[in-house]
């Protein structure tokens, strides 16, 4: 049987996958569909909107039938469901198609975590960073080949036909390496006395970091070509290197983030971290060299790379329980907020790149970034505060 450290690496890949494989291929399917940049724009807000309602419910539903079942079939209705972006014949049937996209990545989101708690739980080690890892490198190289396939003049049908039949076999090839949580019903239901969620003062703060996390990363892939073309006057082909970077600074950095993590612990490592990619961004943004632009992409990458994981992990340890379980609604409850930066996160910065300038933008998702800083030294300081509070008696 495949390691179940293995097998969770491999669908934190194919989830990278499943974007990697379809967001390149967006402008083929809006010329194919005769979009304008606005309905095109609302269609792509339904995905968010799929995956921030389904990431919200998501903790529940694990709870009940438990991390391998929500993984297993969310990845296959994934699979299934990335054809049917090919196959829509008005913006209106996309949007549909990219909402449901958004309901089965959300649940894998939320259920591959909680899986991955799990691995750490019974390993002794924290590796989130790791496997977020694999979710980059999923990214990276179907894109890659999703790039390969529009050179070869594929329509977006047939590469995702083949894409979506990639991904159900390596998920058959794993499946029963996947951890099987116990499902609530078949769990002490006294063995928890946790406040829900929303009552505790450190979810919100893991999930403030992981909003952050999401701004400045979703400000990095979405914006970050158009700056250095606005203000360091280069190349569209060279502007789309700066995310290239990103993305493999941040991959690289998180397959070295369980011997950092163990090494420093989650709050140290958050706060360099945090330094780092506000230090990166804010020199992206106003130092008018080229040079110095990548690198602050580059260093952007670095910093981010373990603060969406670590909070995510950090979340599932604040819901354990006596019998070793727990954590699926803490999870989603940080997950469902951080999914709200992809929403509020890109009209923000166009807001303030309206009012003032792309930089001041990047500016401003420099200093979120580095408010993450501040925020893990108060989220350790109330994980603290929960673990040395009496138990209340029943």
């Amino acid at each position: 049987m495949v390691d179940d450290r293995i097998a969770v690496f491999v669908v934190f890949a194919l989830n990278g996958a499943v974007y990697g494989s379809w967001a390149p291929r967006v402008p083929a399917i809006s010329e194919h569909l005769h979009a304008t940049p606005g309905a095109l724009g609302l269609a792509l807000l339904c995905l968010t909107i799929g995956m921030l309602i389904s990431a919200a419910l998501a903790g529940r539903l694990v709870e009940r039938v438990g991390a391998r079942a929500a993984i297993v079939t969310s990845t296959l209705l994934s699979a299934v469901l990335l054809p049917f972006l090919g196959f829509a014949g008005s913006v209106p049937w996309l949007a549909v198609v990219l909402f449901s996209v958004g309901v089965a990545v959300g649940l894998l989101d939320v259920a591959m975590n909680i899986g991955a708690v799990g691995v750490e739980r019974r390993t002794g080690r924290p590796l989130m960073p790791v496997f977020h890892a694999g979710f980059s490198f999923g990214g990276l190289v179907a894109s890659a080949a999703a790039g390969l396939a529009a050179a070869q003049h594929w329509s977006p049908l047939r590469h995702f036909l083949v894409a979506g039949a990639v991904v159900v076999v390596a998920q058959l090839l794993v499946v029963h390496g996947l951890p099987r949580t116990v499902p609530r019903a078949r769990q002490d239901r006294s063995a928890s006395a946790r406040a829900a969620p929303i009552r505790r003062p450190v979810l919100w703060l893991l999930a403030a970091i992981a909003l952050c996390s999401a701004i400045a990363e979703g400000a990095s892939a979405d914006w970050s070509a158009l700056l250095l073309v606005s203000t360091q006057q280069i190349g569209q082909g060279a502007a789309a290197l700066a995310y290239s970077g990103f993305s493999l600074a941040m991959a690289l950095t998180r397959l070295g983030g369980a011997w950092v993590q163990r090494r420093f612990g989650a709050t140290r490592t958050l706060v360099v971290g945090a330094v780092l990619a506000g230090c990166g961004l804010v020199v992206a943004a106003v130092v008018p060299v080229a040079g110095l632009a990548f690198v602050g992409f580059g260093l952007a990458g670095v910093g981010l790379a373990a603060s969406f994981p670590i909070a995510l992990s950090l979340a599932g340890a604040s819901g354990k329980r006596a019998d070793d379980s727990g954590g699926e609604r803490e999870i989603a409850f940080v997950t469902a907020i951080a999914y709200s930066g992809f929403l509020v996160g890109p009209p923000m910065i166009g807001g303030v790149a309206q009012l003032t300038s792309l930089s001041t933008s990047f500016v401003v998702v420099g200093l979120l970034a580095a408010l993450i800083a501040p925020t893990a030294v108060g989220a350790g300081r109330a994980r603290h505060r929960e673990l040395t509070a009496p138990t209340p008696v029943s």
